[in-house]
């Protein structure tokens, strides 16, 4: 099996819009789902719906890929598997390091998705000489002194930082100057890297964020919407009992 440091994926020599890759992992989900129930063909309203994006958005992308479905049949859900896994380089193997075992390390380190999409977790690496050999996923940590070695010896391309704020760009200019040339950032700072390093920034708290934007920007709605609500009949028959012989309301209430 190829390794990651050999072979790159090849959808930027074929031209394939930034936005359309990052659709790719979405329809490869919805497929994978479909081959799990033994379904044969979908249409691309079906899986578009799946992915969460519009049919003609979806076949613009494939077309990127040279695939056009069959007109009344639709696409083969095991070849369109294979195509976009092979697109996006997972149909090799893919060594990665984790450094930062801290919980948010450790959680990722057992995550069981990595091994079915073509990664694998090849070393975990942490500054604490404490951790050193303490098992995590049944991967022994390492420390943070070999990792130059470590990403050598494996042919580490892909390095996750899972690290506190403060250590991640200088953990990020080591694994840069080791070799790697993508990162998935975990750590809650924005890195600066050289060009022909890839960086890719996963930061929950922005994510909490905006959606409490859009539950606050709803809650506004609501509320607006209520308050702009004409008022009952019964409440207008009231208000009209109140008025004066031409229509005013009377200065005194009568007792």
């Amino acid at each position: 099996m190829a390794t990651g440091r050999t072979h790159r994926p090849a959808t930027r020599s074929r031209g394939i819009p930034e936005a359309t890759v990052a659709r790719l992992p979405l329809y490869l989900r919805a497929l994978t789902a479909l081959s799990e129930r033994s379904v044969p063909t979908v249409s691309s309203e079906e899986l578009a719906a799946a992915a969460g994006v519009n049919s003609a958005k979806l076949r613009k992308d494939f077309s990127y890929l040279g695939s056009y479905g069959t007109r009344g049949v639709g696409y083969d859900v095991e070849y369109l598997v294979y195509q976009i896994s092979r697109e996006l380089g997972l149909t090799q193997d893919w060594p990665v390091v984790i450094v930062g075992i801290g919980n948010l390390g450790a959680a990722l380190a057992n995550y069981g998705g990595f091994a079915s999409r073509g990664f694998r977790v090849a070393a975990l690496i942490d500054a604490d000489p404490a951790m050193a050999g303490k098992p995590v996923a049944g991967i022994p940590v390492q420390h943070s002194d070999e990792l130059e070695s470590i990403i050598q010896d494996n042919g580490v391309s892909i390095g996750v930082i899972a690290t506190p704020a403060g250590a991640a760009q200088p953990v990020c200019d080591r694994l840069v100057a080791a070799g790697v040339t993508s990162i998935l950032n975990f750590a809650p700072t924005v890195l600066t890297v050289p060009d022909g390093v890839d960086v890719r920034k996963v930061d929950l708290s922005i994510e909490l964020q905006i959606l409490a934007f859009h539950e606050q920007r709803k809650a506004g709605e609501e509320a607006t919407a209520q308050t702009s609500a004409p008022a009952p009949a019964a409440a207008r028959r009231d208000s009209a009992t109140d008025q004066g012989p031409d229509g005013d309301v009377p200065a005194v209430m009568p007792a």
